[in-house]
């Protein structure tokens, strides 16, 4: 039983493996974009476990910064995807207008919270 879901589990990584080296590159840059922000926000998790929240307002910001960063560039991975028929007329420099000027927005929201 272990070894059929051993191999199921090698199949399906490497199908996964596969699809993913045909994503387009803008993409697989937009993937390591949230990815970063993502694993920054968990630096900055594990920092405040080990040493402590003092300024709370300012680990709730950047942890929000980077969150809100990271699900910004997935609706922009989203609407640049050429896959992707609900947003086809959509041209790939707007979504990223739009990306842009959320982030501004969420950024100034943060430094507004920060105080």
């Amino acid at each position: 039983m272990a070894r059929s879901t051993s191999k199921d589990a090698q199949d399906l990584f490497h199908s996964l493996r596969s699809a993913y080296l045909a994503t387009p590159t803008n993409l697989k840059i937009i993937d390591l974009y949230v990815c970063f922000a993502v694993f920054t926000a968990l630096i900055q998790v594990a920092y405040m476990a080990l040493v402590g929240s003092f300024p709370f307002n300012s680990f709730l910001s950047g942890v929000l910064s980077c969150i809100g960063t990271a699900v910004l560039a997935v609706c922009l991975r989203i609407q640049v995807n050429k896959e992707n028929k609900e947003f086809k007329d959509l041209a790939p420099e707007r979504a990223f207008a739009d990306f842009v000027l959320c982030n501004l927005v969420l950024h100034l929201v943060i430094i507004n919270f920060l105080g």
